[in-house]
């Protein structure tokens, strides 16, 4: 269904955002919600600016701990509370350490000779050290202690470190040999008086001569840059991949060749050897829709991809070449393939393309043989009537069911916008020749899994994932609008940047950016996979356009021009 513009609010007086009891950490907040548009609406006793429908949505600095805030439209009126907590560590009070600070916070193993790190946040002026085994080391105290905000503060362009007046200490030692040395030790000793705490976390050194060795039971390990989610992902690793482990940290794994991997995503092989795999010869072969090359090896190793501009460059690691000969006869998609020895155990082979414009791969092991499959340009008709004709478009409606996805100031319901922008798309799409696939047509849940699962099951030429967007606490709901896309994989990128630019202009609307972001619906790789942003149901005045059933099907009408236009300059 299409939904009227707002042009009076149901509510005498409504309040979307924040919950009428409400903790955050940031500095202001803003109060979104609606009442008609005759008369004032107060906040504190202060009129506030609101939209021709009679939405709202100003900010307010909070102190920390209690603030209140008293809404008044005529005779109704509204009580918020938001507590305003600290994010920054503290200097603790009296001769105590800091909450959570000593490391490690959970059991770690490293390897023999490998820095062991330990910290702790302290009074200053106060001496810290720690046992160790049977050793004592002193901790020394450091600069102020930088603390970065988290990712999503970007969003806000807020993303700069916070120096802290906390004082936190610090010291690194190592081992020689294979043995558990336990819970460290702190001691802090401060004006004649001292005190002892055991972290939270034991320390083991393994032996580098019986390292267990896994193979990944998942069917695409999530694989990270360090032991917990807030690290960044790396290309995951095909169920079959087998690695050494050389360290650990709680439930996850460091494996060989650096990458860190959840335990419950492997399984431990029986009296297993640290994998070393040889490759000799590789070979390429051409089909009706993508281009498969197959490289033999003796173990399946550890991988990695690198795309740019006319190139796909996979990783080996673990691996040894023994290469003579490749067989790669001319191409549809492969201009040429070189490879090197980059060091003992790395071999990078570099694909040279015929376009810039990549479509999308998939990566599995037979055996022991990884076979990379690189998709071929979709055939686009060149009929002017229906350009889009042999083309296969997924079109994803954002959250459903019991996900609302964000919420405008009179309550309505972003799922509802993305399922009747998404439908409305569809036509479009279908009315230009496309072959859609819609990920939700009604208002159920459909989870994330499912709908990066349609993308590698339909091998749609591309994927549109329908959103609207709304800010973390701290924002600015009033001034910031317009259309934003996201994208993960280099293939990609050239669709969001066009699109935006083609939104941007041709419906004269604001931009919120282009943003690399590692989200559900953009990582699918085996198709040029985006998430748009198309306007923020918490700003008063975007609203209205959002809501507006005329300004929804240009909105339709414009992507759907803008996925064709792309096409035709793509090929």
């Amino acid at each position: 269904m299409l939904y009227p513009a707002p042009t009076k609010a149901q509510q005498s007086l409504y309040l979307s955002y924040p919950p009428r009891e409400h903790q955050t950490s940031a500095a202001q907040i803003f109060l979104i919600g609606t009442a008609p548009p005759e008369g004032e609406v107060l906040v504190n006793g202060e009129a506030i600016q609101r939209s021709p429908a009679g939405h709202f949505a100003p900010s307010f600095p909070l102190k920390m701990g209690e603030n209140r805030f008293t809404l008044r439209y005529n005779e109704r009126t509204l009580e918020v509370k938001v507590t305003r907590s600290r994010d920054l560590a503290e200097i603790p009070t009296g001769i105590n350490f800091g909450k959570d600070s000593l490391t490690p916070s959970r059991d770690i193993a490293r390897l023999p000779g490998e820095p062991i790190c330990l910290s702790a946040i302290a009074p200053p002026n106060a001496t810290v050290s720690v046992q160790l085994g049977n050793q004592t080391l002193p901790l020394l105290p450091q600069n102020a202690l930088v603390q970065l905000p988290p990712n999503s503060a970007v969003l806000n362009a807020q993303n700069q470190p916070t120096l802290t007046s906390a004082r936190q200490y610090q010291g690194c030692t190592t081992g020689t040999n294979a043995s558990n040395l336990g819970k460290p030790t702190f001691n802090l000793e401060l004006n004649g008086r001292r005190i002892s705490q055991k972290a939270p976390g034991a320390i083991a050194l393994l032996s580098p001569t019986q390292l267990d060795v896994i193979e990944v039971t998942a069917a695409a390990g999530v694989a990270r840059t360090g032991p917990s989610t807030n690290y960044s992902r790396l290309t995951p690793l095909p169920k079959g991949t087998q690695a050494a482990v050389t360290g650990r940290e709680g439930e996850w794994l460091r494996l060989d060749y650096g990458g860190w991997i959840k335990a419950s995503e492997t399984q431990t092989i029986p009296n297993g050897v640290p994998p070393q795999s040889t490759i000799r010869s590789v070979l390429s072969r051409s089909g009706e829709e993508a281009t498969e090359v197959v490289f033999p090896l003796t173990v399946p190793v550890p991988i990695s991809v690198q795309q740019s501009d006319d190139t796909f460059t996979l990783t080996l690691y673990n691996t040894t070449a023994q290469t003579d000969t490749i067989w790669l006869d001319d191409d549809p998609l492969i201009q040429r393939l070189d490879w090197q020895q980059v060091e003992p155990g790395r071999i990078e082979y570099t694909f040279h393309l015929k376009s810039a414009q990549q479509w999308g791969y998939e990566l599995r092991y037979e055996g022991t043989s990884l076979i990379l499959s690189l998709r071929h340009p979709p055939q686009q008709s060149s009929r002017t009537a229906q350009p889009l004709q042999g083309i296969k478009i997924l079109v994803d409606p954002g959250h459903g069911g019991q996900e609302a996805g964000a919420r405008g100031p009179n309550g309505h319901l972003e799922k509802d916008v993305n399922l009747t922008i998404s439908k409305l798309l569809q036509r479009e799409l279908e009315r230009r020749g496309a072959t859609v696939y819609m990920t939700r047509e009604t208002d159920i849940d459909v989870s994330l899994q499912d709908r990066m699962a349609a993308i590698d099951r339909l091998k749609p030429a591309i994927a549109l994932s329908v959103h609207y967007n709304a800010l973390p606490d701290g924002g600015d709901a009033e001034k910031t609008a317009g259309i934003g896309m996201f994208w993960y994989n280099a293939q990609a990128h050239s669709l969001a940047v066009f699109l935006h630019n083609y939104l941007v202009e041709t419906l004269n609307r604001s931009s919120y950016g282009v943003f690399w972001n590692n989200l559900a619906l953009t990582r699918p790789h085996s198709a040029p996979a985006i998430l748009m942003e198309l306007g923020f149901m918490i700003n008063p005045w975007e609203f209205e356009w959002i809501t507006d059933p005329q300004e929804q099907e240009k909105l339709a009408r414009a992507i759907a021009d803008g996925v064709t236009a792309w096409f035709e300059n793509t090929n």
